[in-house]
């Protein structure tokens, strides 16, 4: 029986040595520890051995076992580094070739101008709400005070889709929903597409607001244009200056409109700013109590703010471009320029 166990790891040491490879390692494996390999029909055999001599056997064999397996690790790792080597020759990269030229994108105007201006209105404690842009007749007009004989309603060009439902024309349709399941005090924004049918250089039937609620105690104008220069100057830069001029909205009174210093010419007076060095912005003003009382907010005791960005606008000042459809051509000129 020893003249076998030496004849068997003779053949397996033979076998494991002159594999190639991890396959040819793997046969050898198999042909040991397989369920018909070597050292398995040893194990098998042992039934056949008288009962006396079962133990010294059973040790020679795991002797045996033990061998051929740390033989097998060590060739297996021995493989395993030489393939290591062998790809490291193969596939290394000459650092010393020109590198492929990497394109890098860069965000679109608009998504640009309204993530800075959320980071701004986030940071000065504003929450970002959402909502529908397939809106009720009563969110978007009636619930802002614009009945449904209310003149303004004209200067809307709605889309309408039937009597009472409509592609939304202002982001004002968001405050109102949010004034009905929101308790006062809070300060909210809402970005999002609004639709008018209107179309030229400045105007486009798809369009981008982004609008503003305060609701406490207290409101005043006074708190509304502290809250507006600021936002103004961390938007065009600190040297900017901002001009407000009486106007009119249903949904507040009193009402004014923003101008600022254009930040193209820093109010000297140019093609931008059609020489008047000043650039219309947005609508602001004290919300109206009537629009508060409507959404279930006793106006006795709360006031608001409201203001409204036309985000597109804003991207062109932002970026000096001179018509609003080169922000929905998605020619890759243009975008390019926007790097």
């Amino acid at each position: 029986m020893n003249e076998e166990l030496k004849r068997i790891k003779d053949e397996l040491t033979n076998c494991i040595n002159q594999a190639l490879n991890l396959k040819e390692l793997g046969e050898a494996r198999v042909k040991a520890f397989g369920k018909t390999g070597l050292i398995s029909a040893l194990s098998k055999n042992m039934r056949d051995v008288p009962v006396e001599d079962r133990p010294k056997l059973g040790s020679a064999i795991n002797v045996l076992r033990s061998e051929i397996e740390e033989l097998l690790k060590e060739k297996e790792n021995k493989l395993e580094n030489e393939e290591l080597e062998r790809k490291l020759q193969e596939e290394k990269i000459d650092i010393t070739e020109p590198s492929i030229k990497v394109e890098l994108g860069a965000y679109h105007p608009i998504a640009d101008v309204i993530d800075r201006l959320a980071d701004i209105c986030v940071n000065m404690g504003f929450t970002v709400v959402e909502g529908p842009e397939i809106e009720s007749d009563y969110y978007n007009f009636e619930a802002m005070n614009i009945p449904k004989n209310h003149p303004s309603r004209d200067m809307q060009d709605t889309f309408f889709i039937s009597e009472d439902i409509l592609l939304r024309s202002q982001t004002s349709a968001v405050q109102a929903r949010e004034m009905e399941t929101r308790k006062p005090p809070f300060k909210i924004i809402c970005p999002g597409k609004t639709y008018r049918n209107d179309s030229d250089a400045t105007h486009s039937p798809i369009f981008h607001q982004l609008e503003g609620l305060v609701v406490d105690e207290n409101i005043s104008m006074a708190d509304l244009k502290a809250m507006l220069t600021i936002l103004m100057k961390r938007l065009y830069g600190e040297d900017t200056k901002i001009r407000f001029r009486p106007s009119f909205f249903p949904f507040t009174e009193p009402s004014i409109e923003v101008d600022v210093s254009c930040p193209n010419c820093h109010g000297q007076g140019c093609n931008l700013c059609k020489g008047s060095g000043m650039l219309e912005l947005l609508g602001a003003g004290v919300v109206n109590p009537k629009v508060l009382e409507i959404s279930g907010i006793d106006s006795k005791k709360y006031r608001g703010f409201a203001f409204g960005f036309g985000l597109d606008r804003t991207a062109m000042i932002l970026n000096s471009i001179s018509n609003i459809k080169n922000l929905y051509r998605n020619d890759i000129r243009f975008l390019e320029q926007m790097k």
